[in-house]
């Protein structure tokens, strides 16, 4: 019997299917935390330290796993060489490890170790933390010590006003008295004494001064 077209062709070899290879190709992003696209600022500084903060949690449980399993598999051996030589291994404890049970004898005599470990626990940074300065308390101030120049150069002003208007005054009146002590009096003398008076007084206030 003669082989038909299709099995001289012989089975087309289906197409495999390359797109979990090139999947398993393509190179891992790492995750990301919060927007891309944040600014160079405090936003971006804190989202790279929680990202960080987490990377580090997960490598201490990948290392703490990797250690519990050496543990585990580190027992196990040692059982089946006592089971071999006929010795009884003593039963696991819950008692915590060394240098965890060293952490609890030290918090239990610092309390504040405690405190520290406490999420809500942010230090004496809160209660020393510098009150907020208002907005424009510079300019505030600024504003209300240019006022405080003004007025007081305002009143020097006012007062060295006053004084000149009464140095014109007492000038104008000395200048009356004398001109009325020089005229003469009936007989056409001047009068000393009314003029030695006005003389003597612009002396006294002279010295006063």
């Amino acid at each position: 019997m003669a082989p038909t077209a299709s099995e001289k062709t012989g089975s087309k070899r289906p197409a495999e299917n390359n797109d979990g290879e090139k999947m398993s190709k393509k190179a891992r992003k790492g995750f990301t935390v919060g927007p891309s696209h944040l600014p160079d600022g405090t936003w971006k500084r804190k989202n790279q330290q929680i990202k960080r903060s987490l990377i580090d949690k997960a490598k201490l449980k990948q290392d703490y796993a990797k250690l519990q399993a050496r543990e585990e598999q580190d027992r196990a051996e040692a059982e089946a060489r006592a089971a071999e030589e006929g010795l009884v291994l003593p039963a696991p404890t819950a008692a915590p490890h060394p240098d965890r049970q060293n952490l609890i004898d030290r918090e239990a005599e610092d309390p504040e170790l405690n405190e520290k470990r406490d999420p809500s626990y942010r230090g004496d940074r809160r209660r020393q933390r510098r009150p907020k300065t208002a907005p424009f308390e510079r300019e505030q101030a600024a504003a209300e010590k240019a006022k405080a120049e003004a007025e007081a150069r305002r009143k020097a002003h006012e007062e060295a006003e006053a004084q000149r208007a009464a140095r014109l005054e007492e000038r104008e009146r000395f200048r009356k008295a004398m001109a009325k002590a020089r005229t003469g009096g009936k007989n056409g003398q001047r009068k000393l004494g009314r003029e030695s008076n006005v003389l003597l007084e612009k002396v006294r206030r002279m010295v006063a001064q």
